[in-house]
């Protein structure tokens, strides 16, 4: 059984098919955030660990940290920040230090420059998910060898030099070169986490059934474990929630393992916990019971991050490695 292990400094997380849905973390990222970015401009990076502490206590196993920031200000005007090659390789040091320094998890290392991805993996705890390699020959030859460097595992998303398609055999076909090309460097398919792109269901009616149909292609005839961006989706509807409260159980009955996500969503993430109850991935329905006592919370008033955070510090004070269990 396929099994993509992710570790921080006192934690194991286990990706794989029979264990509990892997909810990563997405709000650390400055993309479309333009009161996120321009405080880490200025040097404060207090969003950043409130949204750390939050998303973990919501239910988040291990956290994206994006250093994709657009600076407008007082670094316009040293020429070195008009270089994504210097900028982001710094701010990914040090969000990523400040993300350890208060919170347990396991990190995905986010970015579309390599140097910002070396640069995380310099300095994460442990053994963190990159995010992200594609089937375009410039990437595989950039990121691949990081990969094998730091024995990570790697997310593979399903484009190519030709773009996203629409048609999922094609998508299929790259997410199968990424493996294949992988395993030229030495890396076992369990450390490739396959994105097979989930497309927006308002532009496109057959997207869900397209995705379901893909992830359990990906499981049974490459053996590796997948993720999505989930919000994807619903992009463009009203009542996203309730379309990827919807969407998300039917992925993870269709075999995806794991998804890139808001935990802070209370009905995203009660969707998530039944489906693992259904799905024999809670023990004796133990994270169900701590669940639905967050949820009696919020009925007495409390929104679902302060119940979820209430319910983490009475949870805390355990030390020692230990394996989360979604």
């Amino acid at each position: 059984m396929t099994r993509t292990v992710l570790e921080s400094k006192t934690k194991t997380v286990i990706i794989g098919f029979d264990e509990p849905f892997c909810v990563i973390g997405e709000r650390i990222n400055p993309t479309g955030r333009k009161k996120l970015a321009a405080e880490l401009e200025a040097g404060d990076f207090s969003t950043v660990e409130r949204d750390a502490l939050e998303q973990v206590a919501c239910g988040a196993t291990a956290l994206d940290v994006n250093s994709g920031a657009v600076f407008t200000n007082k670094m316009a005007e040293d020429p070195r920040y008009a270089d994504n090659n210097f900028v982001e390789p710094m701010l990914m040091r040090e969000m990523i230090a400040r993300v350890q320094a208060i919170t347990d998890v396991p990190l995905v290392i986010d970015s579309s420059v390599p140097a910002a991805l070396e640069a995380g993996l310099a300095t994460a705890e442990g053994r963190p998910l990159l995010n992200s390699v594609t089937g375009e020959e410039e990437r595989l030859e950039l990121v691949l060898p990081l990969v094998k460097k730091y024995n990570v595992p790697v997310v593979a998303i399903s484009n190519d030099d030709s773009g996203i398609s629409e048609d999922p055999d094609v998508r299929f076909a790259v997410a199968k070169k990424i493996v294949q090309r992988a395993a030229d460097y030495g890396i076992a398919a369990c450390d490739i986490v396959v994105d097979p792109l989930v497309m927006p269901v308002g532009a496109m009616a057959s997207a869900g059934q397209q995705v379901f149909a893909l992830v359990r292609r990906l499981r049974d005839e490459l053996g590796v474990n997948t993720t999505c961006g989930a919000s994807n989706i619903s992009f463009g509807l009203p009542g996203r929630h309730g379309v990827n409260a919807a969407f998300l159980p039917m992925a993870i009955g269709a075999g995806m393992t794991s998804a890139i996500m808001n935990p802070v969503r209370s009905v995203e993430m009660e969707a998530i916990r039944a489906a693992n109850l259904l799905m024999n991935h809670d023990p004796n329905g133990a994270d169900w019971i701590r669940f639905s006592r967050v949820l009696d919370a919020m009925k007495e008033g409390a929104t679902f991050a302060e119940a979820s955070q209430a319910a983490a510090a009475a949870g805390a004070g355990r030390g020692g490695r230990r394996r989360a269990r979604g």
